[in-house]
């Protein structure tokens, strides 16, 4: 049996840090088809809208079970292959732009590597040199699945080497592709793409270049548009939600689009299909309350809002749910320690 690792103690087996980006692929080819993927969420308080939404958290544990789910509904057999040929730098967002306005290939590859979790990647990579001349690309999976890790490593090897010809130009042709699992029936299609030699039920899965290729300089390399998208990137990270619990989570997920009406605990646990004491219970065993976490996503909304100085103090205040501003004032007083003006103003 091939082995795979499994951290048993990896915090996103549980925590919800995971982006949502192969959900939003997967949930977008099945509307391509007229399938419905309400399906696919049942049971993890998210729906298929909520994985086109930038700040939704998943936990790892979640996506593998909502993955599973959708390669029942999707049927291809190369899925992964599909789903990773469709990608380029500009599905990275702003890690694309700094990847693509890297000095040479080498600073792109360690970009992308340094921050690969805001990809919302289900495996995770790290770069090897080989005593041989070579470049290895490693992907392990957190959680041991045999039954979606051939899609997950479809996915990730096949955009990994769209991205990579999208840099160094479509010429760019790996040394082997080394991978955990048996050949599946779909081999020739892996052939045709990787168009390199294939081993299959290696002791681990890997991407493995001519180191040369590292050397290759960017053309239109400008240090200041480089720094300037490197910035843009750390601001973004560093704006990114906190890791939570999957039932925090969840329950962020009900307030943010809700906080003009003010919701109730007993509204969002009806939302949650769960009763009030069982949210309750559930969300001071994992050391929340949800008053705690009602402040804290009104607070949030009400600081990206003051940004707009069109809207007035009372307009931001009434959008997170106070419909008198002086109340909004002294809740945003006792969160933040300054008045909204004082805010806006600094």
């Amino acid at each position: 049996m091939a082995r795979v690792v499994t951290t048993v103690d990896d915090p996103r087996l549980s925590a919800a840090v995971l982006p949502t980006n192969i959900l939003c692929s997967l949930v977008q080819l099945a509307e391509e088809r007229g399938l419905d993927t309400s399906a696919w969420f049942a049971g993890y308080a998210l729906n298929p809208g909520d994985v086109s939404d930038p700040s939704a958290r998943v936990s790892y544990r979640q996506a593998i079970a909502i993955v599973r789910r959708a390669l029942a509904d999707l049927p291809d057999p190369d899925l992964g292959l599909r789903l990773g040929r469709r990608q380029d730098i500009g599905n990275f967002g702003l890690l694309g732009l700094a990847m693509k306005t890297a000095r040479s290939f080498l600073d792109a590859i360690g970009i992308g590597i340094a921050h690969q979790r805001a990809t919302g990647a289900l495996l995770d990579l790290h770069v090897e040199s080989l005593p041989s001349g070579e470049l290895a690309l490693y992907a392990r999976a957190p959680l041991n699945d045999a039954t979606v890790l051939p899609f997950l490593c479809e996915e990730m090897f096949s955009s990994v080497l769209a991205v990579a010809r999208e840099l160094a130009g479509p010429a760019l042709r790996p040394l082997r592709l080394e991978l955990a699992y048996a050949a599946p029936a779909h081999v020739d299609e892996y052939r045709e793409l990787f168009d390199c030699a294939l081993h299959f039920g290696s002791a681990h899965n890997c991407l493995v270049v001519d180191a040369q290729v590292l050397d290759q300089p960017f053309a239109n390399y400008n240090p200041v548009t480089s720094r300037q998208a490197l910035a843009a990137l750390q601001r973004e990270l560093q704006t990114s939600p906190a890791a939570r619990s999957e039932t925090v989570a969840a329950v962020e997920r009900q307030l943010r689009p809700r906080l003009s009406e003010n919701p109730r605990l007993p509204d969002v646990a009806v939302s949650l299909c769960r009763s009030e004491r069982t949210l309750r219970r559930q969300l001071a065993g994992e050391g929340e309350s949800f008053t705690t976490i009602h402040d804290r996503v009104r607070c949030e909304r009400a600081l990206e809002l003051l940004r707009d100085r069109r809207l007035s103090v009372a307009q931001v205040g009434s959008q997170v749910g106070f419909g008198d501003v002086r109340e909004f004032r002294r809740a945003f007083k006792r969160w933040t320690g300054r008045t909204p003006v004082e805010s806006r103003e600094s």
